[in-house]
């Protein structure tokens, strides 16, 4: 039986059963103590599995993470849905959907709108958290430590509007988490505008995006506000269905950077 195989039935068997001894597991699974010892040890490094104040072994947190954000993303498409016909009706242009994975957002659905020039960007792509509406929208809500390491990594250009420098990408995360939403000037495609909200779990934490792109052109300020404004709506119901339980729009006062001279 190879490691793997064993680790999903030792997983499986504390799904099932609950609290259990490395005995126990060992004797119901048939594989030696020795082995089964060193896989639950390797498991708790993991943050996979621990132990109980008796010394008994469970499921941890870390499990329960992935599984639910996996649920997230299986979840958004039907939550967003609606909202999303409903906001490119009115505003002829693309609604995108997107879920985080990793350090990239990744777009799960669409509703196409009837203006001209939109970008069609097929579901499933990929693209960084750096640039565009959807992508920053994420960056801005996930932790100080996950963006450091979006900060400190590669910055590529996909045009020449594109963010590549980590002061300024700093700086323009602070005004999203302040406003409660994303602008893409023509950051990934020229010629193409994007507003977007995140989309927060129960830990106050992007797990997603809804965006508006298309021609027309995207400042912040009062013309934007009826778009972000039906953004918000979509946005806060989704979160609230995904256990996010606090204020929307998710903003923030802007923390004043140091400079680097």
């Amino acid at each position: 039986m190879s490691s793997i195989s064993r680790t999903i039935r030792v997983l499986d068997l504390l799904a099932r059963k609950g609290e259990m001894g490395v005995r126990a597991i060992a004797q119901d699974l048939k594989v030696p103590l020795g082995s089964t010892h060193r896989l639950l040890l390797d498991l708790a490094e993991e943050a996979v599995v621990e132990r109980t104040p008796d010394g008994q072994w469970q499921l941890s947190y870390r499990l329960l993470e992935i599984t639910g954000r996996q649920l997230e993303r299986i979840e958004l498409p039907r939550l967003a849905r609606p909202f999303a016909e409903q906001i490119a009706q009115a505003t002829g242009e693309t609604v995108n959907v997107n879920a985080l994975n990793g350090h990239l957002g990744v777009c799960i659905d669409k509703v196409r709108g009837n203006s001209g020039m939109q970008l069609d960007m097929r579901i499933g792509a990929a693209g960084p958290l750096h640039c565009g509406g959807a992508g920053k929208a994420m960056l801005a809500y996930l932790s100080e430590a996950e963006r450091q390491r979006i900060y400190e990594g590669a910055l590529p250009a996909l045009t020449p509007r594109t963010i590549t420098d980590a002061k300024q990408l700093r700086e323009e995360v602070e005004r999203i988490r302040a406003r409660g939403y994303s602008i893409d000037d023509q950051e990934v495609v020229m010629g193409v505008y994007c507003v977007s909200s995140p989309i927060l779990d129960r830990f106050g934490r992007a797990v997603g995006a809804i965006s508006v792109t298309g021609p027309s052109v995207k400042v912040p300020g009062a013309a934007i506000q009826p778009v972000v404004d039906m953004l918000w709506e979509a946005t806060g119901s989704v979160s609230r269905h995904l256990g996010y339980a606090g204020a929307w729009p998710p903003v923030f006062e802007p923390v004043r950077l140091k400079s680097t001279a």
